[in-house]
């Protein structure tokens, strides 16, 4: 009897220390993933910010709590279980369903960087009647809006965080994933809550009851915001399209070995080889997106008659 229980508890020990040393991985594979995402997360965190432009500023930080809310509980109760399940029974339909979504970024990046250049389309749209609504009803709107994008960008960042733990053990894969959704949410409702706040900062820094340099320091907040803001949506455009083609150009063996090949061929210059390939995505991202508008706009007069 005290031979079998000093075996059992030799055995538990060992399991103790095998979940361990597995969950010692963690925070390196929460790293990984977060590096591998950091595309996603940079235009998840540029887009927030326009879906408080115009609405109370008492209701900024209430409106960016509600979407980081809805955000992580997508990550965690949707998106997450759904990653688990489809991998274990579906796991061929992870890189097609990876594919969309890229897809959809390059379609986005590419709308984004047409509207840049049709101001002239902004123009004629701004004529049309316009819906009168409250401000409730336009905060409503708007979150509900930001949530969409979001859950496009989370479906993203779930699957690309699954793709890397896919072959670890899974209590592993829900730690990791479940630290990355927590970090990413966060991190990034954290610094758009800073962001949009900003200018109040500003403000009350530059008072005159202020010390002159922190005026000074307030005023200078102030004058860069708009800048910072306009800059943030720039990158986070770019990204959309470096990110969308490179989750397209994985799933071909043809592209993805190209890519390769450019990184190996700049693998003494790292900066450089990253910068080329980032170059390469997103010329190519900007390509598809065009190509893929072309498709919607004839599908549209199709069903249109």
């Amino acid at each position: 009897m005290a031979s079998g229980l000093l075996a059992l508890l030799d055995d538990i020990a060992a399991l103790v220390k095998v979940s361990a040393a597995t969950l010692d991985d963690v925070p390196a594979q929460v790293a990984k993933t977060t590096g591998k995402v950091s595309g996603i997360v940079i235009d998840d965190t540029a887009v927030t910010p326009k879906y408080v432009v115009g609405l109370d500023p008492s209701r900024e930080l209430s409106i960016i709590y509600q979407i980081a809310k809805k955000s992580l509980i997508n990550k965690v109760l949707l998106l997450s279980p759904a990653a688990l399940l489809l991998g274990f029974f579906a796991p061929w339909a992870i890189t097609p369903i990876l594919m969309m979504g890229g897809a959809y970024l390059c379609y986005e990046g590419y709308e984004k960087v047409h509207s840049m250049f049709s101001k002239h389309e902004e123009d004629a749209h701004g004529a049309d009647e316009v819906k009168v609504i409250t401000p409730e009803e336009l905060e409503k709107e708007r979150v509900q809006g930001a949530v969409r994008t979001d859950m496009i960008l989370s479906s993203e960042i779930v699957a690309i965080t699954y793709s890397t733990v896919a072959d670890s053990a899974l209590t592993n894969q829900i730690v990791v994933m479940f630290s990355v959704a927590v970090f990413i949410t966060v991190a990034v409702y954290g610094f758009v809550g800073l962001v949009v706040k900003a200018d109040d900062i500003g403000v009350h820094l530059a008072k005159e009851k202020q010390h002159p340099q922190v005026r000074k320091m307030g005023r200078g907040i102030v004058t860069f915001m708009p800048h910072f803001l306009k800059i943030l949506g720039y990158v986070g455009t770019a990204a959309m399209l470096w990110v969308g083609a490179e989750i397209i150009a994985h799933g071909i063996p043809f592209t993805s070995h190209a890519l390769h090949d450019l990184e190996h061929a700049l693998a003494n210059i790292p900066a450089l080889a990253w910068l080329a390939k980032a170059v390469a995505c997103g010329i190519g991202g900007l390509a598809l997106g065009a190509v893929i508008d072309q498709i919607v706009r004839l599908v549209r007069r199709f069903i249109k008659g």
